[in-house]
């Protein structure tokens, strides 16, 4: 804990304002490298009442980074470090590829809140790989999970054969997978959440033996019509998908009450309502069979808290860590020991969907 608070002091009092001072990206960029040079500190002890069992794996508090802030898997120690349970990287591409022109990412402070439009810049499945093995060598506490998309050149009918592709490739060396299908900066991708797309991409990247080397999971669009977002629930339980990720960034700015001249999804605080009434829909309509990650808008030990009982089983976010510095992830974690011990829960699983 010392460490976390030694780290936050440096970003609030020194790095902050210096990051602000700079374009969004160029900022993201040298806060990655600072992570990645983060001395191996021993990662807090979290409460037992924190802890979580999903697809067969303990996790040891359900707050998790969410995909887009570390895409090469450069930083894993670093998010140990400052207390996450576990971290989805990500996402990868088959083959490395630069992503949309610049300028791509844009920060909004007054709502705390980021657009980007970066369309999956990667470095590939092959620089990834070694980076991850050798930190399963090394001996690490934090989960993995690795978000798969694929490359912008990548035609049409050969998509699903790019899922396959990383599938093989970084598969075993998840903890689970997550297929992002609802990135808004990647043309025609977001069609592929319909439960036709799903049946053709599940079928290819489980090849024939029908089944995969570790737990896979959607990630859906917040801009899903409920008919819509119903139909792919149905389909994802004919599937056997292992787990939902709800949800990715919007381009219903407006809707959420934001204005802004630039292309792309927006993230941050102005999504969080928005993420809670999707959880509890695919929660409500998949009769809570299929386990949920909460993104979107998470900031406080409150929102979390909310997104569970809502059923979300884990929790991510991104965006917050930009705003509120590392300790954010301490702060919410020791917040909910404290909400759990005001509602009466013993743990995180007992809350799950209460409030369905």
């Amino acid at each position: 804990m010392r460490a976390v608070s030694a780290i936050d002091s440096v970003y609030q009092n020194f790095l902050k304002r210096y990051l602000f001072g700079l374009d969004a990206e160029y900022a993201h960029r040298l806060t990655l490298r600072m992570f990645s040079l983060l001395p191996p500190f021993t990662p807090p002890r979290d409460r037992p009442e924190l802890g979580i069992k999903l697809w067969g794996t303990e996790f040891a508090n359900p707050i998790g980074l969410a995909a887009g802030m570390d895409k090469d898997a450069v930083a894993i120690r670093g998010w140990e470090t400052i207390g996450f349970g576990f971290a989805e990287l990500g996402t990868i591409t088959p083959l490395p590829q630069e992503g949309n022109d610049v300028p791509r990412l844009w920060r909004i402070p007054e709502r705390r809140a980021l657009i980007n439009r970066l369309g999956f810049p990667s470095e590939g499945m092959e620089a990834v790989a070694p980076r991850i093995e050798r930190m399963r060598k090394a001996g690490m506490a934090i989960r993995l999970g690795l978000n798969f998309g694929p490359n912008s050149n990548t035609a049409p009918e050969a998509i699903a054969a790019d899922y396959a592709t990383l599938m093989e490739g970084l598969g075993p060396l998840a903890d689970f997978i997550v297929i992002n299908v609802s990135s808004p900066n990647t043309p025609g991708l977001r069609s592929w959440q319909s439960p036709e797309k799903m049946s053709e991409l599940f079928a290819a990247m489980l090849g024939n033996a029908g089944e995969s080397p570790r737990p896979v999971l959607i990630k859906l669009s917040p801009d899903l019509e409920r008919n819509e977002l119903f139909r792919i629930c149905e389909s994802a339980l004919e599937l056997g998908v292992d787990g939902i990720v709800a949800c990715n960034t919007s381009v219903a700015r407006e809707a959420l009450g934001v204005s802004s001249p630039h292309p792309g999804g927006l993230s941050g605080r102005p999504l969080t309502i928005r993420a809670r009434e999707l959880i509890r829909d695919i929660h409500t309509h998949t009769r809570g069979k299929i386990p949920i990650i909460g993104v979107g808008g998470v900031s406080t030990a409150e929102d979390a808290w909310l997104h569970i009982r809502a059923g979300a089983s884990l929790v991510e976010l991104y965006t917050a860590l930009i705003y509120e510095g590392p300790a954010v992830v301490e702060r919410i974690k020791a917040g909910l020991a404290d909400l759990l011990r005001r509602d009466g829960f013993r743990s995180i699983g007992d809350a799950v969907g209460i409030d369905r």
